[in-house]
């Protein structure tokens, strides 16, 4: 009985033992929970149903690409196909083409379709570019990323064109003509076919090439880690992937801090030797970026006036998809979708925003009209928040007339530099804490941080933002909300890798057919900065500022017809 008595003893002490080793790795598993990956953090979907993320990224752990592990609906997947197919660009027959069969803008040239014809305003004109290769061949495939506008200098007058690409080394360019006078052509090859192949591969295989960074501390001592959206490799992460929205970011973990200790986001910087010798000759600063192509014969046409009166040419119906959108003449802006007054003297800005609370969401193109509107009216006085310069959030209060205008930029990926962990806000989120109302303005732009990533991380961004719309206009439908578009800048060999204009504009034609149809407007900030004379610069100048302001305005303040 004794060794009966015995066994038992050694069977309870062993039991003892493995519950103590349990107890600990479960304590251990609890204490690294929000330091995992792989955590059972929820995220809400279309239909608010939650789904632990842990069913997500254990399938593929290598590399933690959060927007390969979405959950879509049958409608979110037919849409998404459908806007990934609408921007699909034609590629070479040929797989590798050597830079001698590329498109070179010196050789290419365009002629004006019947140039000596009688053409009034309101009428079509049509451009045909024919483009040529180094060794002065014709292109046999299309693909090439152009710019064409119209302009007449002397009346500071100009409007963009409409390119239709033939496949087969021709474009057919159309331009509506809308104003007297002499009008000329301009025409730019920004990259040729060869060089959009490069920047589509970089798109999809190396979305790290611009890398983010987060600092973590814990009183004297601190660690910063690399994040961004795909993080490969073995090494443990932190998840910072949102409740809510279901965003992923990711920072690999620090060595001796928990995740829960960081305190800033900043960008890190950019990749160097992403492209192989041969193709960074189709990046060269004077050869094929951002080059005119010359005219073969007459380069401008004499358009003579309207004969009656025709209101047609504005339509009131506003489509993001009208082209062109508008026009400047006189350096100032003329929307061919609505009416538009120009809103030159303070006291016509004071009497529009009076008792309105104007709430900017996105990047520093955005920040521009913070920066505008507080420097051009006299009693709108920023109140220091002791945010980072250039970063925010920041504030400006009119108290005199009840005006209050913020701004706040967009969640991550963002290029700014350091922006504390507590201010990284996603502008979904913040449009439903907004109860909104009639004296409630909005104001979003979301595109630039975005160019180096896949298209279906930008979807799933703008999906998330329309949901959040959606549903801030179901509860208060006289809420004011305008989307900024895109703008064209100035590019360079190194600069075109990350933030060409063919990226900007993949974007911004996503982002018109996803808000196309839904109760908001737009400011049209890519005609804006392509039609004007002044050179492209990623943050335009005050001339074109302003006149983004005016259209904004104009929608908060309509005229009275």
């Amino acid at each position: 009985m004794w060794r009966d008595s015995f066994r038992l003893q050694i069977f309870c002490l062993l039991m003892a033992v493995l519950a103590i080793v349990v107890l600990v790795h479960n304590f251990f598993q609890l204490e690294h929970l929000d330091d995992d990956t792989v955590s059972g953090s929820n995220w809400i979907t279309e239909n608010n149903v939650q789904h632990s993320l842990s069913q997500t990224t254990k399938i593929t752990r290598k590399p933690y690409c959060g927007y390969k592990q979405q959950i879509l609906s049958k409608r979110e997947q037919a849409e998404q196909e459908s806007l990934l197919a609408a921007i699909q660009w034609p590629k070479p027959s040929n797989g590798k083409i050597a830079f001698v069969q590329s498109t070179d803008p010196a050789r290419s040239d365009f002629v004006i379709v019947k140039p000596s014809r009688f053409f009034r305003v309101g009428d079509q004109l049509e451009v045909l570019v024919r483009m040529k290769d180094f060794q002065g061949k014709p292109k046999q495939y299309g693909g090439d990323y152009l710019q064409a506008r119209i302009h007449s200098p002397l009346l500071k007058a100009g409007a963009t064109g409409r390119i239709v690409d033939c496949h087969n080394g021709l474009y057919k360019v159309f331009f509506t003509l809308l104003w007297p006078g002499e009008v000329k052509v301009s025409v730019s090859l920004v990259h040729p076919s060869e060089a959009i192949q490069v920047l589509l591969r970089l798109r999809e295989e190396r979305p790290d090439r611009v890398y983010f960074k987060s600092s973590f501390k814990s009183g004297r001592y601190s660690e910063t880690t690399e994040c961004n959206v795909c993080l490969p490799g073995d090494l443990p992460v932190c998840n910072f992937t949102d409740l809510y929205t279901g965003e992923p970011w990711f920072c690999y973990k620090p060595r001796k801090l928990s995740c829960a200790s960081r305190i800033s986001h900043a960008k890190g910087g950019y990749q160097k030797g992403l492209l192989t010798q041969e193709e960074s000759l189709f990046f060269q600063s004077d050869v094929n970026i951002k080059r005119p192509i010359l005219s073969s014969g007459p380069d401008s046409v004499i358009v003579k006036p309207k004969a009656f009166t025709d209101s047609s040419s504005i339509d009131r119906a506003e489509d993001p998809t009208v082209s062109p959108s508008g026009y400047y003449y006189e350096d100032q802006w003329k929307s061919r979708t609505c009416c538009i007054h120009h809103f030159n003297k303070s006291d016509d800005v004071t009497k529009c925003l009076e008792g309105k609370v104007i709430h900017l969401f996105g990047d520093s193109t955005i920040r521009q009209w913070f920066e505008y509107l507080t420097a051009f009216v006299p009693d709108l006085v920023e109140f220091n928040l002791g945010s980072p310069k250039n970063v925010g959030p920041f504030m400006s209060v009119d108290l005199k007339h009840n005006i209050l205008l913020k701004f706040r930029c967009h969640g991550p990926p963002i290029r700014f530099s350091t922006v504390f962990s507590s201010e990284l806000r996603y502008i979904a989120n913040e449009l439903n804490g907004i109860v909104g109302g009639r004296n409630t303005v909005i104001a979003i732009t979301i595109w630039s941080h975005f160019s180096t990533f896949p298209v279906e991380v930008y979807i799933r961004r703008l999906r998330n933002i329309r949901r959040s719309i959606i549903q801030l206009l179901d509860r208060s439908p006289k809420t004011l909300i305008i989307i900024r578009t895109a703008n064209v800048q100035e590019l360079g060999p190194e600069v075109s890798l990350f933030n060409s204009d063919w990226y900007s504009f993949q974007l911004d034609s996503v982002m018109r057919k996803m808000f196309s149809g839904i109760a908001v407007h737009f400011v049209d900030a890519w005609e804006m900065s392509l039609a004007h004379y002044l050179p492209h610069n990623l943050h335009p100048k005050e001339v074109i500022v302003k006149n983004q302001i005016d259209a904004f305005l104009s929608y908060v303040c309509p005229l009275q017809t």
